[in-house]
């Protein structure tokens, strides 16, 4: 697994062991990042279910201000931490080692990216329900095909959806509350 482009373009991530998380792959961030451009430029991301950091890793070396990540796995947090140490972006990020549904207490802003376990339906309608109400400036959700999320949620509305085979990334936008 590596860094795409940018800042880190090209540098080696470590990725947890075991098979407890999926990576985002190469292709699939990518085009992420090349629709992103615009909106990553200073802002803060945050990477939910993070695993490895790779997604945020990416989003700050194309030019975000900051990255919170949250991640809950023991094996995916050594990763994760090993990666940020490697890369020297300490003072850049911000590491949150709790499950996502007790970090969601907190209010996220700029973009957020969420990965959940794609068998776990009830954490992408967690994500939904806590934006809706509370909606960051742009909500991502990577997803497998066969999930079909809402069209609109609370306050969140889809305005997109990037698919590379089975992982689609759907993007919420704010919008008038929806009944």
């Amino acid at each position: 697994m590596r860094v795409i482009a940018g800042e880190f373009g090209r540098r080696t991530l470590e990725a947890p062991r075991g098979e407890t998380t999926r990576p985002t792959p190469d292709r699939m961030r990518e085009a992420l990042f090349s629709i992103l451009a615009p909106q990553i430029a200073d802002a803060t991301f945050v990477d939910l279910y993070a695993g490895s950091g790779a997604v945020g890793i990416e989003a700050l070396s194309r030019g975000a201000a900051r990255v919170v990540f949250v991640e809950n796995d023991r094996d995916a947090l050594e990763a994760l931490k090993r990666n940020v140490k490697a890369l020297g972006i300490e003072k850049r990020t911000e590491t949150i080692a709790k499950p996502v549904r007790l970090a969601l207490e907190r209010r996220f802003r700029g973009v957020v990216f969420a990965d959940p376990p794609y068998e776990a339906e009830k954490e992408y309608e967690q994500c939904l329900q806590h934006f809706g109400a509370a909606p960051p400036e742009l909500l991502l959700l990577q997803h497998d095909r066969r999930l079909k999320l809402p069209a609109s949620n609370g306050r969140l509305v889809l305005t997109r959806q990037l698919k590379q085979g089975d992982n689609w990334v759907s993007f919420y936008l704010a919008g008038a509350e929806t009944p």
